[in-house]
This record gives C-alpha cells, structure tokens and sequence, in this order.
C-alpha cells in the first residue's frame, strides 16, 4: 500500500511539473511573440492590413494549441507578403496581437480566401482563451460565425485588453492569407461592391452560355451545344473561386467543394476541344488536327474521372500543366489555319492569347517570378472572360455568315420577281399604245413569261427537292423520312394493309473512318445508299438516310416475307461489294433489323420505328451482317 501511494504521489507530481511548464512556456510565448501587437484605437483607420502584425510557425508538425505554445522563440517568423504561393499545407499556424488602451470598439477580422479546407481561429484574452471558432470548406456553410463567401470573425475590444489570436490553416489547395481588420460598415460596402463585380462576372458567362443553349437547340448545332457546355463549366468555376457556389448552390454537401475544381476543370477543357474541333472545321481542313484534338478530348474527360483518386496537390500540378499544354496547342492550330485563309481562325487565335497570358501570370505567380496584390487565380479567370466572350464573338460571325446567305438567297428570289412585275407593267403599256404591236409583242413577252415562270418553278422545285434529300448520298433525308412515315402509317391504317420498316446500319463504321479516314468513309456510305437504292425499286417504296452511317427503308403494302427477302438481298448484295478508294479497298457488311405490322393508331408508325432498332440491336449482338425482324422473344432478349 506504501508503494501504491508512493507511485501515486509522483505520478501526480509528475503531472504538477509538466502543467508548471506549460504554464511558463504560454508565459514565455506572450514575452516573446508580440513584442509589437497592433495598437487600436477609436481614431485608427477602419481598414488595416493585418500583415505586418502576423508571425507564421516554421514547424507543421503540431497539431494542438498547447503543442504550439511550447515552441521556441526561434521558429516564429514574420509573415513576408512576397513568399511564393503554395500549394497543399497541413498544420500552418500564423499569430498576431491587437492592444486597445482606452476604447471600446467592434471589429470584423476577415480572411479574404473562400478556398481554404479548414480555419481554426483561437481567440486569447490577456493570455486566456476566450474562444475557438471552426470554419473552412470540409463544414458545412451554415456552421460560419458570420454568413459569407469568405471567412470573418467578430470581435469586441475593451480598454487595457490584449487580443492575441492563433490561426491554424489546413489546405489542399494554395495557401493565401489575406488578413484584413475591418469595420462593420466599411466591409459591408466592400462587400456588395466585390459581389456586384463577381456577379457581373457570373451573369455575363451565364448569359452567354443560356444564349448559346438557346442557339443550339435552334439550329441543332454540335458548335453551339459544345461551347454551351464549356461556358457553363466556366461559369460553376467563377462562381466557386468567388465563394458563391459553396454558398448558394451546394452548402450543406462540403464533399463536392473539396473536389469540384478537379472535376470541372477537365470536364471544361474537354468541352472546349470539341468546341475547337468544329469552330476550325478541322474535320474538312485537317485531319491530323482533328484527330489530336479527339485524343486530348478523351484525356481530359479521363481526367474527369481519374482526379478525385488522386492527390490534391498533385492533381492541382498536374491541371496547370495540362491546361498550359493544351492551350499552346489550340493557339497553335488557331495560328496555322489562320494562316491558311480559314475564316474563324484568326479572332478564335486572339481568344486564345488571352487565355495563355492569363495562364502564364496565374503559373508565375505561383511560382513566386513575380509579386502582383492579386489572388493568383484572377489572371487566368480574366483570360477565360476574354476567351468566352471571344468565341461568342466567332461564333457570332458564322451565325451571321449563315443569316446573310440565306437573305442574299431571299434577295435574289424578290430581285426576280420585281423583274417579272415590271414586265408585266411594261406588257400593259404598249397594249396602250400600239394593239396591233401588242398582240406581236404579247405573244413575245408571255414567252419570256412562261420561261422564267418555268425557271422559276424548276428553282423552286429543285429546293423543294434539296430540303428532302440527304447531301452526301442522294437518298431522302431523315426529315422526308419522318414525314412518309406517319403518310403511309396512315395508309396502313385505312386499308388495312401490311406495312415493313427496315432499319440497316453499316458494321464497324468507326473503325473505317479511324482506319481509312472520313472522306473513305463518306464514300463507303454513298456507295451503300446506290446499292440500296437499285433494290428497292417499287414507286411507294423509300429508302433515307437516317443518321450517321445508319438508314432507314420504308416497304408500304409489305408482310414479313416479303421484307426478309428484300433485306436479305440487300445484305447480301453490300457484303458483295468491292469499295475502293484512295487505293484502298473497304470491306463492308450491314446489319439489318425488320419490323412489320398493320398500323392501328397514330402513335403505331413510331413502334414499328423503335421496334426495328430493337431489331436491329439484336441483329448487332448476334455478330452483325444478319437480318433480324422484331418479335416477342427480341423485346424480351
């Protein structure tokens, strides 16, 4: 029992000693680490750049507030403002002290970066801790003492206190301290004017990216839809580096803040390369082009998926590098087919400046090259501004190009009419003149009429024809083909006749384009549409392109035996084929799915549509250059 109470006894002295020490080094600290806190008073400006009070902590080994107060003298260092901005630190304490002698006052301290994961502020009194407040993007917004996009942290001061606070900062992303001594008022002011600039900012992106989702749908344009969705990237990556997303779009999800730059950036510059792609119309200008931009298309979309997995850092290091090479690439391709003659080309390289300046200064910034009063992220999202609203500009020209053909078409159209009315006035005034020399000049000028008029109605009929054939093959067009449809849909369903609806599609399309190009591929599917076209051969028959490499033939007053044959012969008679081009020889097979009924309702012709392609997708698994028609046992496989 002596023992016990003997082991119990320096255990406890044990204890005594250590908080003895740790008391003398929290006072030892308060000598040594404000030596010049900030002097407040009622008259002192209501801006106040913290900096020249702040001490950092070389040592990021140290978790706790009593780990950090034992530390020597010696590994505290005054915050220098010209430091090279890093990426990814853990355990980064900074210090600073505030002395009221004589007022009391309200104060607001801000930290001017809405990036950072985790903010711990310990608020000391005369050396007693009054307060720990939590905040960073790994919590959710509601958890902030003041509701805003970047940190602040209330204070009140009595005369004769000194404030000394410690601050711990935990990021994966870049360290920038920005401490700022505000009053209320002042702060609010700067506050609405910040979210004026950010939300023109973001309103402008929006606007742009609504205008071309608009455009888009309008016209069908790949161009549009593409840029649609690189504006709208643009736009979430403004609204998070301003705080806003976090705030407003997802506050109670902090996962998605930790990874959305890793994850939208990517997926933007993705976006941007199939932008690229059509604005250039690589795809009949360049073919090497086009195929490097596909390639770093399908990286940065792998990127997408990949990033989340990774390091933060890491994955930071690597987006900057990838954006900079990617965007010397673009600018490079902009320069060669401007250079060439090719029309976009040159306001899409200026676009492209833009951006690689603003990535230049945003990398030596982080490098610490050169020393700016700037977050390091404004250039490159002032070069992404300049860009979006660039290619809005291009985007713009060829929309106008479009708009001006079609009215110089119009023109032209009246220009003739006119001429015809004048002839017509002038027929009238010499009937007043001269019967005898009417009757001769009538007969002459109703030639002339009916030729024009003939001309007239040749032009009219051949547009006619033109809106209805497919430019590449000849064949009818998919719109032709969803009219004739629905006509002998309704036939079917009249006279009660069998209707057959073949939906073919050429094998392995892709791997001719990949392997022999696009222009091989254009003339394997014109090749393929003269083939079909000599088979189906009846007047009330059709056969159209319906998309891509895919067509669709319509068989009116045709059961399922008749189809079989017809599709039959068609496969045979295409794996019979020898296409050559280029001198190369393309083998070629098609799959075929048949679907066949009586037409009962007006909804009937789309199922007879649809189980076709399910007919055809069962052709496909089964190994291709097969025909297979729709029954129950296809909609159940």
């Amino acid at each position: 029992m002596n023992r016990y109470l003997q082991q119990l006894s320096q255990s406890h002295f044990s204890v005594i000693i250590g908080l003895f020490l740790l008391l003398i080094s929290q006072s030892s600290w308060a000598e040594t680490l404000s030596p010049t806190p900030l002097r407040l008073t009622s008259d002192s400006i209501t801006k106040i750049e913290l900096q020249d009070w702040v001490y950092a902590n070389q040592n990021n080994d140290i978790e706790t507030l009593s780990g950090l107060l034992q530390q020597p003298e010696n590994t505290w260092k005054k915050l220098s403002t010209d430091q090279p901005y890093q990426i990814g630190i853990k355990n980064y304490w900074v210090s600073f002290s505030i002395f009221t002698p004589k007022d009391y006052l309200s104060r607001i301290i801000a930290l001017d970066n809405p990036l950072l994961d985790s903010v711990k502020i310990y608020h000391l009194i005369n050396g007693e801790l009054v307060s720990t407040e939590i905040m960073g993007d790994t919590l959710p917004f509601k958890q902030r003492p003041l509701q805003s996009n970047i940190f602040l942290y209330p204070v009140n001061f009595e005369p004769g206190d000194t404030h000394t606070f410690y601050i711990k900062i935990d990021n994966k992303g870049s360290i920038s301290l920005p401490l700022v001594l505000w009053s209320s008022n002042d702060l609010t002011q700067l506050t609405e004017t910040k979210n004026l600039f950010s939300g023109m900012q973001i309103g402008l992106l929006l606007a742009i990216c609504l205008f071309s989702l608009f455009i888009a749908l309008a016209s069908a344009s790949y161009s549009y839809s593409y840029y649609c969705g690189y504006v709208l990237g643009l736009t979430i990556l403004t609204a998070t580096i301003h705080g806003v997303s976090f705030r407003y779009l997802w506050p109670q999800w902090p996962i998605v803040q930790q990874y959305i730059f890793i994850i939208i950036i990517p997926l933007t510059l993705g976006f941007s390369l199939m932008f690229t792609e059509k604005v250039l119309q690589l795809k009949y200008h360049n073919l090497k082009m086009l195929r490097i931009c596909r390639i770093m298309a399908v990286i940065s979309f792998g990127l997408t998926i990949i990033m989340p997995f990774m390091n933060y850092s890491s994955a930071l290091y690597i987006l900057a590098f990838v954006v900079l090479t990617i965007s010397t690439i673009l600018m490079a391709f902009s320069l060669i087919q401007a250079f060439s003659g090719q029309r976009n080309a040159p306001l899409y390289a200026i676009g492209r400046m833009g951006l690689m300046i603003g990535c230049i200064i945003t990398g030596l910034i982080y490098l610490g090259l050169i020393t700016v009063d700037l977050s390091p992220l404004i250039p490159i999202m002032i070069g992404l501004t300049f860009e979006v609203i660039t290619m809005a500009a291009v985007l713009a020209l060829r929309y106008n190009d479009e708009r001006k053909a079609k009215f110089e078409f119009q023109k032209q159209t009246l220009e003739q009419a006119q001429k015809l009315r004048e002839t017509r006035e002038e027929a009238l005034r010499n009937e007043a003149e001269n019967s005898e020399k009417l009757e001769q000049m009538v007969q002459e000028r109703t030639l002339e009429l009916e030729i024009t008029l003939r001309e007239l109605n040749d032009v009219n009929q051949k547009l006619t024809e033109q809106n209805t054939i497919d430019s590449l093959t000849g064949v009818k067009n998919r719109s032709a083909f969803d009219r004739r449809l629905i006509a002998e849909g309704r036939i079917s369903r009249r006279q009660q006749t069998p209707m057959s609806l073949l939906m073919l599609d050429i094998d392995k399309f892709k791997n001719i384009n990949d392997q022999y190009g696009h222009l091989s591929g254009d003339h394997t599917i014109k090749t393929i549409a003269n083939t079909l076209s000599e088979y189906v051969k009846r007047p009330t028959d059709l056969v159209s392109r319906f998309g891509g490499e895919e067509f669709a033939i319509i068989l009116p007053c045709t059961d399922i035996e008749g189809a079989l044959l017809v599709a039959e012969q068609i496969r045979q008679a295409i794996s019979e084929l020898v296409i050559v081009h280029n001198e190369h020889t393309i083998p070629v097979t098609v799959s075929i799915g048949i679907s066949e009924t009586i037409i009962d309702s007006d909804e009937h012709p789309m199922l007879l549509l649809e189980q076709a392609d399910k007919a055809l997708y069962q052709a496909k698994r089964g190994g291709r250059n097969k025909v297979c028609y729709y029954s129950l046992e296809t909609e159940q496989i």
